[in-house]
């Protein structure tokens, strides 16, 4: 999802609480907070030689202990507000992917990608999910999407990837 969508979405639904699901049925505590927006330039260079480039918008959740067992999660208008305050601050590029850093004590801490959404009743829930890693340079590397690739395939020193 990009940035200016899930602020639309914020917008759109400001009513409502705002809730993540940072597994399957595991929600993100009530007492989260948001602690930091990261604006990030990422450069690469992948294992095809190809290089790219791209922006990310990483928002941190954390839960405050000292709010355990708090039952009213954050608004939508609050967590709008927060980020329009830091859009002012430090302009968001509207196209960067938006992702998501969390972890807990059962969940290493790690960034999520928006896979989905939903409202229901009067919550709007953000579905996260971890990106998986892929190889860029398939073609490159000889590897065809409908098999598994062995290590050998991509990673041999004639095999013109690595």
């Amino acid at each position: 999802m990009k940035t200016q969508d899930f602020l639309n979405l914020l917008e759109t639904h400001k009513d409502k609480a705002l809730l993540f699901e940072y597994a399957q049925n595991q929600l993100v505590g009530a007492n989260y907070h948001i602690t930091e927006i990261k604006h990030t330039n990422i450069e690469s260079v992948d294992c095809g030689a190809n290089i790219d480039s791209w922006t990310e918008t990483v928002v941190q959740l954390w839960e405050s202990p000292n709010e355990l067992g708090k039952t009213e999660f954050m608004r939508c208008f609050k967590a709008n507000g927060i980020l329009n305050k830091v859009g002012r601050i430090k302009p968001f590029d509207p196209n960067a992917e938006i992702k998501f850093e969390y972890g807990n004590t059962l969940f290493h801490t790690t960034q999520l990608f928006v896979n989905d959404y939903e409202i229901k009743d009067q919550h709007l829930i953000i579905k996260l999910a971890i990106e998986k890693t892929d190889c860029k340079a398939k073609e490159a590397c000889g590897i065809i999407e409908s098999k598994v690739a062995s290590s050998e395939t991509c990673c041999t020193p004639e095999s013109g990837c690595c």
